[in-house]
């Protein structure tokens, strides 16, 4: 997938690309942009597909504004499991389409972020469906074949929905994970009736292979409903890397594989801006964005707003939360927490912290006073339900252990408590 243009808007406490698609945005708006609904856009957006209706996957999406000052300042398109469409935003920002293919068989949302004549920034949200390639049903696995940290979910995207406990019991049965040297027994999620994510009960093991295949094939799923061939997926893991940062003490503890190599100072989300609680994972990195606060409810003129040009920014939520460089709040960083949400270092740190971690990488944060990090609605924060309430996701209702290796030695992150201060170095 390609990079963002320049021309994308993004913002600071948090917005911005993926490498995959035009642009995301970050902090939601309201009093604590990160933790707020979305706002809704005032723009007139139209698009190739009607909302809920079925696309032709070989046809490119076309976002576009009415003629009336309106422009598009992002735009994310993600399948089910996660892949997101590469697109183009226009000169003028009136129209947006996408320059890679869409999957068949696949359920997409689109995020498409506004600003009006008079910069009042909006969103609009779009779902559809592509039709199959073939009858019957198909298992889309993600994220795409690659190294990954230790905290990376398996996603399985289904090309039409299961929606009764039964039918579901019937997939999952069929959807085999496993991990080599190491065992690393888990289960799969229902996160709706299209889409499951899977994890172990721990992490994954470090320097590890994952293998996740469909044996639907032929197999009656529900009436007139039958399973598809489809294609494996094979992941490995690399070291073992957890940044905790401490939103009391302004400092993160860099471990890999449980040794603490690096303690850095950093600052937070402020007042109102307070950097989400929890365990997030890394979800995309950028060495250079420009974040603009108009993006996530901000509006210009006001105390908050910010247009400045960050770099080394390591993106943890699709909403915009990032670790970044933030060469002016070098002075709190480790003292006071100043941030619009996301978690600055100083460049040096920044720098070095981007260079070594890598998507599916562990990025937890403790004793902030924002919210917890939802599990399936703005990244991978799976790991935030203990695993009583995640096996109560399964349609099996049970861990399921594969017979490969021996079983892991992996610390449970279940277990710990949310607020345990990390170590120190």
């Amino acid at each position: 997938m390609s990079h963002l243009s320049r021309h994308r808007i993004a913002l600071s406490c948090a917005l911005l690309t993926a490498p995959l698609a035009v642009g995301l945005t970050a902090c939601s708006g309201g009093g604590n942009p990160l933790a707020a609904s979305p706002y809704e856009s005032a723009a007139k957006v139209a698009y190739s597909i009607a909302d809920g209706g079925k696309a032709d996957p070989s046809k490119p999406l076309k976002v576009t504004v009415k003629d009336d000052g309106s422009r598009i300042t992002d735009v994310t398109a993600t399948d089910g499991a996660g892949r997101y469409v590469a697109g183009k935003l226009s000169e003028d920002g009136r129209s947006w389409q996408s320059t890679t293919a869409l999957a068949a068989g696949a359920h997409y949302t689109v995020r498409v972020s506004t600003e009006d004549s008079d910069g009042h920034p909006g969103r609009k949200v779009l779902t559809f469906d592509t039709t199959p390639a073939d009858a019957g049903l198909h298992v889309t696995f993600g994220p795409d074949a690659g190294t990954y940290g230790v905290g990376q979910p398996i996603t399985a995207a289904l090309s039409v929905p299961v929606k009764t406990a039964a039918a579901r019991a019937v997939v999952e049965s069929h959807l085999l994970v496993s991990s080599t040297p190491a065992a690393a027994p888990g289960s799969w999620y229902w996160v709706d009736d299209r889409t499951l994510h899977y994890r172990p009960s721990a992490y994954w093991p470090a320097h590890a292979q994952i293998d996740a295949r469909s044996t639907l094939n032929g197999v009656k799923v529900q009436d007139k409903v039958f399973g598809g061939a489809d294609k494996p997926l094979t992941l490995h893991t690399g070291d073992r890397i957890e940044a905790i940062t401490d939103a009391a003490t302004d400092q993160m503890t860099f471990k890999d594989d449980g040794k603490v190599v690096r303690t850095m100072p950093v600052t937070t989300g402020k007042p109102g801006f307070d950097t989400r609680n929890g365990i997030k994972v890394v979800l995309a990195k950028e060495s250079f964005v420009q974040m603009k606060s108009s993006t996530v409810g901000i509006a210009a003129g006001s105390s908050d707003s910010y247009d400045l040009p960050v770099y080394w920014a390591t993106r943890v939520t699709w909403s915009g939360e990032y670790v970044h460089a933030a060469p002016w709040s070098e002075g709190s960083q480790g003292s006071a927490n100043v941030s619009h949400g996301c978690t600055g270092m100083s460049t040096d740190n920044a720098h070095w912290f981007f260079d070594h971690v890598r998507p599916g990488d562990i990025v937890q944060v403790v004793n902030s006073h924002g919210p917890m990090m939802t599990p399936f609605d703005n990244g991978f924060g799976d790991w935030n339900l203990d695993e009583t309430k995640w096996l109560q996701g399964s349609a099996l209702g049970k861990a399921t252990a594969n017979t490969e290796g021996a079983p892991s030695a992996a610390r449970n992150p279940l277990s710990n408590p949310a607020r345990l201060r990390p170590e120190t170095a």
